[in-house]
C-alpha cells in the first residue's frame, strides 16, 4: 500500500528528472558555472581573511568546507519551487485537475529536478573533495536528519512566499526579489552565522531562515550543537507547515491566472 501511494510522486519526480536531461548533460552547464562562480570567490576570500589572522570562530578548513558544500548543495539548502511563476502564467490552476495534492505535486517535481545536478555534479565533487585537501565528511551523522528537516522547512517557506505572491497578484517578481535577498542574508547559505559580530549569530540562529542552510552546514563542519539545531528545525517545521497549508487553502480563492 505504501509503495502504491508513493508511486505517483516517484513518477512525477522521474518526469521532472527526465525533463532536466532531455537536452543532454550540457543543459546543466549554466548551473554548474553559476555554482563555480559562487564557490571560487568565497573560498578565495575566506582563505585570504584567515591567513591574515582574523578570528572568525572557525578554522580555515571549516570555512572552506562550509562554502564548498553550501554552493554544491544550494538547491537543497535554499529551496525554490516554480509555484509562484506557475501562478503568474496560469499553470497552477491546471494542477487542481491532477490526482495529487498541489503542494505535494510541486514538491515531488522540484525534488526530481534536483536529481541530475546532484547525482552527476554535486555529490561526485563532494566525494572527490578530500583529494584536494577538503575534508567534506560530516562532523556528525546528525547532519543528515538536519538536512532533511531543512529541506522540509525550505518547502514550507517557499510555499508561504507563493501565498504572498497569490495575494499580491501581479507582483511575483517583487516577492521573488525580496525572498531571495532575505534568504541570502538570513539563511547562512553564504556567510556563516559564527562570523557575524556583536553576538548576531545567536539571534540569526533562532529565526526560521536560519534553520535552512546554516543549521545543517554548522553540523557538517562541526560548529553546531546537534540537539539545539534539530530542536529548532523541528519546532519551525511544526509551526510553519500547518500555517502554510492553511494559508494556501485560503489563497485558492484569490488565484488569478494570466495568459490562459
Amino acid at each position: 500500500m505504501s509503495t502504491m501511494r508513493l508511486a505517483p510522486y516517484l513518477s512525477t519526480a522521474h518526469m521532472a528528472m527526465r525533463e532536466k536531461t532531455n537536452a543532454g548533460m550540457t543543459a546543466m552547464l549554466p548551473r554548474m558555472l553559476a555554482i563555480g562562480a559562487r564557490v571560487v570567490p568565497l573560498m578565495v576570500v575566506w582563505r585570504v581573511v584567515l591567513h591574515r589572522g582574523a578570528d572568525v570562530g572557525m578554522t580555515l578548513s571549516q570555512m572552506l568546507v562550509y562554502a564548498f558544500a553550501g554552493a554544491l548543495l544550494s538547491d537543497l539548502l535554499e529551496v525554490q519551487t516554480a509555484l509562484s511563476s506557475w501562478n503568474y502564467d496560469g499553470r497552477l490552476v491546471s494542477l487542481y485537475q491532477r490526482p495529487l495534492p498541489v503542494l505535494a505535486h510541486v514538491a515531488a517535481q522540484t525534488a526530481g529536478g534536483w536529481a541530475p545536478l546532484l547525482l552527476f555534479f554535486s555529490l561526485p565533487l563532494l566525494l572527490l573533495a578530500p583529494l584536494a585537501g577538503l575534508d567534506t565528511r560530516p562532523a556528525t551523522l546528525w547532519f543528515f536528519p538536519s538536512l532533511l528537516l531543512g529541506i522540509s522547512l525550505g518547502f514550507a517557506i517557499d510555499f508561504l512566499f507563493s501565498c504572498l505572491t497569490i495575494r499580491l497578484r501581479g507582483m511575483a517578481w517583487m516577492v521573488y526579489s525580496i525572498r531571495m535577498a532575505l534568504v541570502s542574508l538570513l539563511s547562512g547559505a553564504v556567510i556563516p552565522f559564527r562570523v557575524m559580530p556583536f553576538g548576531l549569530d545567536r539571534i540569526l540562529d533562532l529565526q526560521p531562515l536560519g534553520s535552512l542552510a546554516g543549521a545543517p552546514l554548522s553540523l557538517l563542519v562541526g560548529t553546531g550543537d546537534p540537539a539545539r539545531v534539530l530542536l529548532l528545525q523541528l519546532g519551525w517545521n511544526l509551526l510553519l507547515w500547518p500555517l502554510t497549508i492553511l494559508l494556501f487553502s485560503r489563497s485558492r480563492e484569490r488565484m488569478t491566472s494570466y495568459g490562459g
